[in-house]
């Protein structure tokens, strides 16, 4: 091998070398300046708010889910409340209403003559 031929091998890997360094991960905040500096803390703020703003909203939309269970309970209890209450008054009604035939049969019984019969 000539001295150009083994110049040119030695640039050649002296060059895949630097090639290779620069492809290599820098440090998060090594050289970087004061703006990426900046950026990365606003990123790493930002991202860390969406995370508090998820959960605060997923916490809402379970109170929310509670809130709306704990009101459909009472709905039905008062609902079955209220039939209970209805089902009374309606035969309490029922009572009032045969109270009130028997008292027409006796009122027609008194008001019909002795001698005419029953039908």
């Amino acid at each position: 091998m000539t001295i150009a031929k083994k110049l040119m091998a030695a640039c050649a890997a002296g060059l895949m070398l630097v090639a290779l360094a620069g492809c290599q991960k820098k440090d998060e905040l090594s050289g970087a300046g004061p703006a990426e500096q900046a950026g990365r803390k606003v990123d790493q703020v930002t991202e860390k708010t969406g995370r508090e703003l998820t959960q605060a909203a997923e916490k809402a939309n379970q109170d929310i889910l509670k809130a709306a269970d704990d009101a459909k309970a009472k709905i039905n209890q008062v609902t079955e409340d209220a039939s209970a209450e209805a089902s009374k008054a309606v035969e309490r009604a029922g009572a009032k209403v045969s109270q009130a035939g028997e008292k027409m049969q006796d009122s027609a019984r008194k008001a019909r003559p002795a001698d005419e019969p029953a039908k």
